[in-house]
């Protein structure tokens, strides 16, 4: 396929700029809101009852929330969950300043603002490749600036930013927050529509959900991309379970070290989506994906045998590296073949699975520094990752890529690209429907279809 990366539609600008304002907020609410219920409780599991419920809606929800937002329009779903979010941050704003703020009622905004994200999220990965014609290499160039934006806002300017504005009242980075969603919201609504692909018939909710499903779990390529986060995110989590005492008691860093540890990830990280794009040119995405896999599982091992914080820093750094690339090379080639008509549900189960993964390996990594050793966790996960690199390599290679390329290009011709109208030139609130040319339920698997946080 032949593209002209040189030139991003102009709403991919507006798209870009809303979801960089809106991770900026989420990067402050991350550091405010376990701060806030810091100065409320010092009960270990009650601030654990606030940081998990975050992750709930997608454990509880996510499939069923992709399938809603593959029967929504996928723009208005967006700003409609960036507005609620805005609006649902009134409410502890308010109670912060009347001084009513609780653990239950964190809790319950942390879980409304996740399951607004999941909404926003999967809306959001589902758009994207409808904006883009689902062109593979524009989806490379748009993820990677798309994810160096997400971390540089939530991963550095956003948790210093939460800190400084919670020393200024518990209610500012909260409403701060609540500015940047409605910030977002105003920026989504002026993105162009897309046409919504719907089923020929319509199905109830739950088996448009198990179809979404099943189309992951029966196409080996797809099921090899949502391995790689869900695997991933068991190794890293269990790492970051034991990472603060790891680099205490063997590296001997402190506060101020430690958050500079967190930093060389980062940077990794940026580095890593920056040049995502190159490496799938130059190895194909296939090989890409497998050496960057590969690649996080040698610097685990590295961090594990690291004799000085100096070496531990690279580690990470190289990590994040392998983190990045991945994160834009996997969802850029999910989003390039999967039907329009399947994509929330295909990348919210991806999702859904990468966050029940990430539950388990944390408790997996503190049992095993409890049982062991600290360095035990950083083993374990240096092996799982490189086993997982092993066991997907075949499932993500060069010649299933491209031959889900050339399976998906049919379904991406004129008929399907027709040109956005732009939302002041709506003739109508329903946007016009295409069709897909098969069912919801139905996979390629004769010719297999087939880009965190390892968390995507």
């Amino acid at each position: 396929m032949t593209s002209d990366i040189s030139k991003l539609p102009t709403g991919f600008g507006r798209l870009w700029t809303a979801q960089t304002i809106s991770s900026l907020g989420d990067g402050v609410t991350h550091a405010a809101l376990p701060l806030l219920a810091l100065t409320l409780t010092r009960d270990p599991m009650a601030l654990a009852v606030v940081t998990a419920a975050g992750t709930l809606p997608w454990l509880l929800f996510g499939v069923l929330g992709g399938a809603l937002v593959d029967r929504w329009d996928r723009r208005r779903t967006m700003w409609v969950a960036d507005t609620a979010r805005a609006l649902l941050l009134g409410i502890p704003v308010a109670a912060a300043m009347l001084d009513m703020l609780s653990i239950p009622l964190l809790a319950a905004v942390a879980f409304l603002l996740g399951l607004g994200g999941l909404f926003f999220d999967t809306a959001a990965t589902a758009y994207l490749p409808d904006l883009l014609r689902r062109d593979p290499a524009l989806l490379e160039r748009a993820n990677s600036r798309l994810r160096g934006a997400q971390t540089a806002m939530s991963g550095f300017a956003g948790p210093p930013a939460g800190s400084a504005l919670l020393a200024l009242g518990r209610a500012v980075p909260l409403l701060a927050d609540a500015v940047s969603f409605m910030l977002s919201a105003l920026l989504v609504r002026t993105l162009p529509a897309m046409p919504r692909p719907v089923p020929e018939v319509r199905e109830p909710l739950l088996r448009q959900a198990r179809a979404g499903a099943s189309y992951v779990f029966r196409d080996r390529l797809l099921l090899g991309l949502a391995l790689r986060p869900a695997v991933g995110n068991i190794a890293f989590l269990a790492v970051e379970t034991v990472l603060a005492l790891f680099a205490h008691d063997r590296l001997g860093i402190d506060t101020y070290g430690f958050g500079l540890l967190l930093t060389a990830e980062a940077t990794g990280g940026l580095l890593g989506a920056a040049i995502a794009s190159h490496l799938g040119r130059r190895l194909g995405t296939g090989t890409a994906l497998t050496c960057t896999a590969a690649l996080e599982g040698l610097a685990i091992l590295g961090l594990a045998a690291a004799p000085n914080p100096y070496v531990a820093g690279l580690a990470l750094a190289v990590c994040g590296a392998g983190m990045g690339a991945t994160m834009v090379l996997g969802p850029s080639l999910r989003q390039a073949i999967v039907p329009a008509h399947l994509m929330g549900r295909v990348a919210s189960t991806s999702r859904m699975l990468a966050m029940c993964a990430a539950t388990i390996g944390a408790f997996v990594g503190g049992w095993l520094a409890t049982t062991y050793d600290v360095r035990t966790p950083l083993y374990a996960a240096a092996f799982l990752l490189l086993a997982m690199t092993a066991i997907t390599a075949s499932m993500t290679s060069n010649r299933r890529v491209e031959a889900a390329l050339r399976a998906a290009a049919p379904a991406n011709g004129p008929d399907h690209a027709a040109a956005p109208k732009d939302p002041a030139q709506e003739s109508a609130p329903d946007l016009a429907h295409t069709r897909p040319t098969a069912g919801p339920g139905a996979p390629q698997q004769s010719s297999t279809t087939g880009t965190p946080s390892s968390t995507a």
